[in-house]
Formats: structure tokens, sequence, C-alpha cells
């Protein structure tokens, strides 16, 4: 675990050394602040809550996170570093679990500042500042959901653009499995694929977090949803290092 830390901080401190990043989180809070504030009518709701920005957020990030993981594997795969990286001292489970974990610290940083929206329904009115912070929770845990399908998908491809376009695509049937048009669709035809489409959908399971509701089954479901694609990604990485 240390390797995979010190790994994590090294890939962390390189976000931050390139434009990326500070773009990436610009557009993120521009786009927060504005989805909440006009079409999640934020004002005119009068509720002290941040129900609009939880629902946005996942959407958000079903663009925003590929962008930040197609280079993950697929810029090392076509320079040609991956081989040098691996022929370090460390493991792939652990060169796999660095990366994860930068790219999941920096979403978070990219969560923490959005505190301006905490500040400002505390001061327009008396939220529930628990239920809040387990939204908060779930939206981190849904990125690391993106940037698990992200990573495992990059490391399938030289093509950074082909590593986006294909993340998003993965993304989008776990962000939309839930939605009352696919669901309802797949009721009146095929009801046991409703229920299971109800359970992989990654909105389904962070609406109970933004309500306050810490339920087991969604824990598990995402520690096992990122494990898996986790798993996926090293043996994308083992299988395709030599290309």
């Amino acid at each position: 675990m240390r390797t995979a830390l010190t790994i994590a901080r090294r890939e962390l401190a390189g976000y931050f050394a390139t434009p990326v990043a500070y773009v990436f989180i610009v557009i993120f809070l521009v786009m927060t602040g504005a989805l909440t504030f006009t079409l999640g009518n934020f004002f005119g709701r009068g509720t002290a809550d941040l129900q609009p920005f939880f629902g946005f957020v996942p959407w958000l990030f079903l663009f925003l996170v590929p962008a930040l993981t197609m280079r993950l594997w697929a810029e090392e795969r076509r320079l040609g570093t991956i081989e040098l990286l691996l022929t370090l001292p460390v493991t792939q489970g652990q060169a796999v679990l660095g990366k994860f974990l930068a790219a999941w610290a920096f979403c978070g940083i990219a969560l923490a500042l959005t505190f301006p929206l905490v500040i400002t329904v505390n001061y327009l009115g008396n939220p529930d500042n628990g239920v809040i912070a387990t939204g908060y929770a779930g939206c981190l845990l849904v990125a690391g959901a993106y940037l698990a399908v992200g990573a495992a998908i990059s490391a399938l491809t030289k093509n950074q653009v082909v590593a986006f376009v294909l993340a998003v695509a993965v993304c989008f049937v776990f962000a939309a499995a839930g939605s009352p048009v696919v669901t309802e669709f797949l009721s009146a035809r095929l009801p046991v694929m409703a229920e299971i489409a109800r359970g992989i959908s990654v909105t389904d399971r962070l609406s109970g977090f933004s309500r306050g509701v810490v339920a087991l089954r969604d824990i598990v479901f995402f520690a096992s949803f990122i494990g898996f694609w986790l798993f996926a990604n090293a043996v994308a990485v083992d299988h395709r290092k030599a290309d």
C-alpha cells in the first residue's frame, strides 16, 4: 500500500504540473454552479438543501471523468513508458491502484472546492449538514466508479480519443440504467431486466446518499464495482503492455 500511495502522490503532483488539472476544475466548478442555480432552480425551490447539485454531479462526471482518465494508460502505451513503469520495483496492482487513487483524490479536491454551495445553503436556511455530507460522499463514490471504468478502458487503447468516447459510453450505461425512461421501457417488456437495470445504476445508488441514507448494499455495490474495474484494468495492462 505504501508503494501505491507513493505512486499516487507523484501522479497527483503531475496533474497540477499541467494546465489540464486547472481546466478540469474550472469547468467543473462553473458547470456545477450554473446548473445548480439555473436548471436546478436553487432559489425558486425554497428548500435549504443541495439536491439539485447532487442531481447534476453524476452527469457532469460522466464527461469530465473520462477526460481525466483517457490519458491515464493510453498515453503511457503511446509513448512506450508503460514498460519502463512496470520494470520499476512495483507490481501491476500497485501501479493501477496508485494511478486510480491519484485521480480519485483529484476528483475529491474538485468536489471540495464546491464548498461555497454549502456556505450559501447554510446562510439561506438551516439544512441538515449530515445529509449534505453523505451526499458528497456519494458523489465521491460515483467519481470513483467512473474513474475505475475510464482507467480500465484507457489501458485497452493507445488512442486517447477512443478511450474517452468508450469511457463516456460505458459510464452512460451505468448512469442511465436507472432512469424512468429505461426502467419503464424494460418493465413493460422484460421486468427482470428492469430490476437489473436499477441494480447497476450509479445514479440510483447516489440518490440514497443524497437523502442521507447510507445503506450497506450501496457501499458494497460501489466497492465491488470499483474493485471489478480495477481488476479489469490490471488484466488489460498485463495483456497489452507489450503492444
